[in-house]
């Protein structure tokens, strides 16, 4: 346990949100309500730090939106960012050999698959190969040559398949290759291959460290398989009403949806 007292008026004094599908509606915003729950358990004294698969390059406008000049963690927990200071504190990339040989296994597995990646650093491109469905409307750079995938450091690389599933998809993944990468399931149409031991876990307990906090004062929100692991990691879970049923399974409790503030409704009864 951390041997600091929780938050004034609050239980834990760390907040763990995902974005998507969490703490941003599908429009890509984030609710008064929610913004005024959150404000009030950090003056509470509680932290708030975001932890989300996205890489900083399509996290940092959210952020800055937010006025959010706390740590997150991004990448699905390969970097822990300072909002406020716009700089990386810790930035881990994936072994391309490695990577390239996982890819090789689940290709002979269950055929071609459609890629994209995301390249290390502040300002590293999101590349996306034919083929590959972009969600939404983030940023992000064509290519064509294979040999462009592996020409510069890479936090993670997504895969897509034209007719697996994507929980089909993340588990032949798994059994082809997961000796040698994290596969992770981040969203609809987002399978992920990760430095292998790498999770949402990793990244929030460095951040937690660096604050003096612990998993004991944490409580976590999220909605996909890859916030698992930081359910795992936290003190107490709390599923949104849309999250995947495998989140569901593991979390401590479920809240509303994220279009109906589910964030706010936990985080207001727990105010009291």
């Amino acid at each position: 346990m951390s041997d600091a007292a929780p938050a004034k008026g609050f239980p834990y004094r760390l907040i763990a949100t995902d974005l998507d599908g969490t703490l941003l509606r599908s429009d890509q915003s984030i609710s008064r309500r929610t913004r005024d729950a959150l404000a009030a358990a950090t003056a509470a004294g509680a932290a708030h730090i975001v932890v989300t698969g996205r890489g900083v390059p399509w996290t940092r406008h959210i952020l800055d939106d937010l006025g959010y000049d706390g740590l997150a963690v991004c990448g699905q927990g390969a970097q822990v960012y300072d909002a406020g200071e716009h700089r990386l504190l810790t930035s881990v990339t994936l072994d391309r050999q490695l990577a390239g040989v996982a890819l090789a296994k689940i290709e002979a597995e269950v055929g071609p698959l459609y890629l994209a990646a995301s390249r290390g650093g502040l300002d590293g491109d999101v590349l996306v190969g034919p083929g590959y469905a972009v969600t939404g409307a983030l940023p992000s750079t064509p290519f064509t040559d294979a040999s462009d995938l592996w020409s510069a450091p890479l936090n993670k690389i997504y895969i897509q398949h034209p007719e697996l599933s994507d929980d089909a998809l993340a588990e032949a993944a798994r059994q082809a290759a997961g000796g040698f990468v994290t596969v992770a399931m981040a969203g609809e149409g987002i399978v992920e291959l990760l430095p292998l031991g790498l999770s949402k876990a990793t990244g929030l307990s460095l951040a937690a460290r660096r604050l003096g906090l612990k998993a004991a004062d944490t409580i976590a929100f999220g909605d996909m398989p890859n916030d698992i692991p930081m359910f795992a990691w936290s003190a107490h879970g709390v599923a949104m009403a849309n999250a995947h049923d495998e989140l569901k399974a593991v979390a401590n409790e479920v809240t509303s949806s994220n279009e109906d503030d589910g964030i706010a409704v936990t985080v207001e009864r727990l105010l009291g």
